[in-house]
C-alpha cells in the first residue's frame, strides 16, 4: 500500500495531474439532467481533487469520497470548506477500507482505468461489495490506443467479462462529449447490481 500512496502522492505533489480538468466531468452533469442520477447515498472511489463531489455536494447528495493520496483528499476539503459543503472524505487504500453502510451508487470515472488489469478482478468484487442489491454504478470506461498505463485501455469485451450478467445488469450505451487528449475517449454505461 505505501508504494501505491507514493506513487500517487507524488504525482499530486509534482503537479502530474493531466486527468484533472479544473472542473467536474461533463459525464456526470449527463447523468443528472438525464435525471439517471439523483440524490442519494453516493461513493466516488479514486476521487482526486472531488471536483465531482463539489458538485453533488450541491444537490444534495450524500457522498463518500476516497483517495490512496493524502493530497487531494486535503485540496477536496479545502474546496468543500470554502463553499460551505459537506461530503465525507476518506484517505484510505480502497482495497482494504470498509464501510457499513452500503451504498445506492458508485461514481465510476477513473479508478478502473487507473488500475493495472490484475486488480480489475479485486476492484469489481470492492464494487459489488459497496453497493445495495440494486444498486447503480455511472460507469465511464477509458478506451485508449497507447500501450499500458495509466491511463489503462478498459476493452468493452473485457469489462463485460469483469461485469458478468450474473452480478450485473448492463443498460444501453450513453453517448458522451467529452474528449480527451492522445485519442482517448470513454464509453458510458449504466450498470445495476442484480
Amino acid at each position: 500500500m505505501t508504494d501505491s500512496i507514493n506513487e500517487w502522492e507524488n504525482r499530486y505533489q509534482l503537479n502530474q495531474t493531466g486527468w484533472d480538468r479544473g472542473e467536474a466531468s461533463l459525464n456526470l452533469l449527463y447523468w443528472i439532467e438525464k435525471g439517471l442520477l439523483k440524490p442519494c447515498r453516493i461513493l466516488i472511489p479514486g476521487c482526486g481533487n472531488g471536483h465531482e463531489v463539489l458538485v453533488l455536494a450541491e444537490r444534495g447528495f450524500d457522498v463518500v469520497a476516497i483517495d490512496i493520496a493524502p493530497t487531494p483528499i486535503k485540496n477536496l476539503q479545502t474546496a468543500l470548506d470554502r463553499k460551505q459543503l459537506n461530503a465525507e472524505l476518506i484517505q484510505a487504500d480502497f482495497f482494504t477500507w470498509q464501510t457499513e453502510k452500503s451504498f445506492d451508487a458508485i461514481y465510476e470515472q477513473t479508478s478502473l482505468c487507473a488500475l493495472p488489469p490484475e486488480k480489475w478482478q479485486d476492484y469489481e468484487q470492492c464494487l459489488t461489495h459497496w453497493l445495495k442489491p440494486q444498486g447503480l454504478v455511472f460507469a465511464q470506461f477509458m478506451q485508449t490506443p497507447q500501450e499500458g498505463g495509466p491511463p489503462f485501455h478498459c476493452d468493452l469485451s473485457v469489462m463485460k467479462e469483469l461485469f458478468t450478467a450474473d452480478k450485473w445488469s448492463w443498460g444501453e450505451q450513453h453517448e458522451t462529449t467529452v474528449t480527451h487528449s492522445e485519442g482517448r475517449n470513454e464509453k458510458l454505461f449504466l450498470l445495476r447490481k442484480t
